[in-house]
């Protein structure tokens, strides 16, 4: 699990571009980065990346691809876990109601998806034996 609290500031630029992305290159990632270090600058926070066990690669001709060694699902849902219990005590109804209060455009389609996974969880809590 990529841990942000564990990385970086350049650390986690490196992983978001990837987990956006999926993979790529050293010249590609210095080519998203704002004020880029230079190559081989890069290629040593990619090594230290790859030793925390947070990447993987492969050989690509000449290139080394690299990409997140997690999902972006798994790694999306881990940082929502870790914001859930760190700023409003695994409360997700109050992350919601803090995103809501800032967010004025949200589409009648979101807000059906969103009815539609309350309704799936409440059936699905009421199918599941209790403790």
């Amino acid at each position: 699990m990529v841990d942000p609290s564990t990385l970086s500031r350049r650390e986690r630029q490196i992983m978001d571009i990837l987990f956006t992305r999926g993979e790529a290159t050293v010249r590609q990632i210095q080519e998203l980065l704002d004020e880029p270090p230079t190559v081989m600058a890069i290629r040593r926070m990619l090594q230290i990346l790859e030793e925390k066990g947070h990447l993987k690669r492969r050989q690509e001709g000449r290139e080394v691809v690299y990409g997140p060694r997690e999902s972006r699902k798994t790694a999306g849902s881990n940082a929502l876990k870790h914001v859930l219990e760190t700023f409003f005590d695994g409360a997700i109804d109050e992350a919601l109601a803090a995103h809501f209060a800032r967010k004025e455009d949200i589409s009648q389609e979101q807000l059906a998806r969103l009815q539609e996974m309350i309704a799936r969880a409440k059936t699905q809590k009421k199918q599941s034996p209790k403790k």
